[in-house]
């Protein structure tokens, strides 16, 4: 379910906000304390619908639905980089029923970028576990006459301004790997933000942008269309759903490399017995054939950890990336 202002939407909202009230009054009446959850929770996700974030998050929300027996809503709330989303998650009630599809963008990279954040993603977030890591594509307009990397380069070189690409918002990992590829060879493009990585795909379909580094979820149906060119990945490695496509690194970059991932979080102090069970039913179904088939065909890799485990890769990424936004002075657009 999609947050949107429709009246649907608001029929749908107003449906989880009565579940809650009406399993509360139940449990004051019997006076004991139901087992968790015993009603619907909130998976946040920070980009519009069809996006990574968004397409990590539905299939996962479906079978915790499932498992749990009570509806988990996926709250679409896009806008810059993810933070909407993230800020909302860091104010809610710590009592297990809001979740956060965290992004890469808004744990790891935005907290350099933003001078002031109305979160702390290691203050104000406790980690469930990371939940899957996508391969980045760039993928080109036809209208773009290159056919590889090398003569992508060549052409951003020959062309005063460089060329436009659009990502999913300021600090997301596709205008990372932008920044970087900028960095290694030393030319200049002109990076356009959406709103998540569907309407940038849009805006590259429509022409408004000559070029992306598009989830694999995102490209990959329009590329087996034929209307887009991929030139390469942005892994260290070929990715085996794509095993034609060549790394920037061996194609023209040595050395180039822009990794995306996803993993749920829910507000600081929410109670360490929800937290145990959030992680014991997520990391079973990402190790389930069904839901690795899902992602597999989405460009999706199930990536289950411990909390800790994922609380530690947090700290990892804000260090590795805060080098590379710091050097090329990436500032909110």
């Amino acid at each position: 379910m999609t947050r949107n202002s429709s009246p649907a939407a608001g029929m749908a909202l107003t449906s989880f906000a009565l579940a809650a009230l009406a399993s509360g009054a139940a449990c004051a009446q019997s006076g004991k304390s139901a087992p968790y959850p015993d009603r619907p929770l909130r998976m946040m996700v920070g980009f519009a619908p069809g996006g990574g974030a968004d397409t990590a998050a539905r299939p996962l929300a479906q079978r915790l639905s499932e498992v749990f027996g009570q509806q988990v809503v996926v709250d679409n709330r896009p806008g810059a980089g993810g933070n909407i989303a993230t800020e909302i998650s860091a104010r809610a009630v710590p009592d297990g029923y809001t979740i956060l599809m965290g992004t890469i963008a808004a744990l790891a990279i935005n907290p350099t970028i933003y001078d002031k954040l109305g979160f702390d993603p290691i203050r104000d977030f406790a980690p469930i576990s990371s939940v899957a890591s996508s391969i980045n594509v760039l993928v080109v307009h036809p209208s773009v006459t290159a056919k590889d990397v090398k003569e992508l380069i060549a052409l951003v070189r020959g062309r005063p301004g460089g060329l436009n690409y659009g990502s999913s918002g300021v600090g997301s990992a596709g205008h990372l790997a932008g920044v970087l590829m900028e960095q290694m060879t030393k030319t200049d493009l002109i990076h356009v933000p959406y709103k998540g990585g569907a309407p940038a795909m849009t805006a590259l379909l429509g022409g408004e942008v000559q070029m992306i580094f598009s989830t694999a979820a995102t490209a990959i149906p329009q590329i087996k269309a034929g209307k887009i060119r991929a030139l390469a990945v942005t892994t260290a490695k070929r990715a085996s759903m794509l095993p034609d496509l060549p790394t920037i690194a061996e194609a023209a970059l040595p050395g180039y490399e822009a990794n995306n991932w996803y993993g749920l979080v829910a507000p600081a102090k929410t109670p360490r017995a929800a937290i145990e069970r959030l992680n014991a039913e997520t990391v079973k179904i990402l190790g389930s054939a069904a839901l690795r088939d899902i992602y597999f065909t989405q460009g999706l890799e199930p990536t289950p950890s411990t909390p800790e485990a994922f609380g530690a890769y947090i700290k990892s990424e804000i260090a590795k990336w805060a080098k590379l936004v710091k050097a090329a002075g990436v500032k909110p657009e």
